[in-house]
């Protein structure tokens, strides 16, 4: 009887929504360390595209450092657990919000402090108290079929700044991106939509 609703919240988990627990301040004060968010694996699936200020989670192996996933039976557990909410990622994945897509060109900064991208302003209401759009210059062409992705919390956020010197200039691939973060779901206190077409 319990094995029919643990496989059919594996598949859940594999294929439509995943929980996602974040592990770090990087993502303040939109994500809190503790938070569990739910990852809509489909969102990109049928036709739908990235979108500039969409949260994602995403493989970082091959464009951010990753380490690697844990192995033997406590790897696995772990990797179980945390496909269910219940533990951290191994190390690969990652949550960021989404500056730039394929084609735009992402710059640091005006004459005001703000990013630019395609030459116009970036109005960031969601940047943790205090931080600065960034306090490393760069501009870039983001490739087509990548992103640039950037923390809310720019001064305790390692992002595509970090990796400007690596392959893909600090770019993720989209068909690295595992689901978008639709929903905090846990603690209850912190239930919301995180998406700003939602009213």
């Amino acid at each position: 009887m319990l094995l029919l609703p643990v496989l059919t919240g594996f598949v859940v988990s594999a294929f439509v929504v995943q929980p996602f627990l974040i592990p770090s301040g990087s993502m303040e004060g939109t994500l809190r360390v503790g938070d569990r968010v739910m990852v809509n694996k489909l969102a990109y699936r049928f036709g739908g595209s990235v979108q500039r200020g969409d949260i994602v989670v995403f493989d970082g192996r091959g464009s951010f450092a990753g380490v690697p996933g844990d192995s033997g039976p406590l790897g696995g557990l772990r990797q179980a657990g945390a496909r269910v909410g219940l533990t951290d990622t191994p190390g690969t994945d990652y949550v960021k919000r989404v500056i730039g897509i394929g084609g735009d060109r992402v710059t640091c900064c005006d004459s005001r402090g703000n990013l630019e991208v395609n030459g116009e302003p970036l109005e960031e209401p969601y940047l943790f108290p205090g931080d600065d759009p960034s306090a490393v210059r760069f501009d870039i062409e983001v490739p087509e079929g990548r992103l640039w992705v950037m923390g809310d919390h720019r001064s305790d956020s390692a992002d595509s700044r970090d990796y400007l010197g690596a392959p893909g200039g600090g770019t993720v691939p989209e068909d690295k991106v595992i689901g978008r973060a639709d929903w905090i779901g846990w603690p209850m206190s912190r239930w919301r939509s995180l998406r700003t077409d939602d009213g």
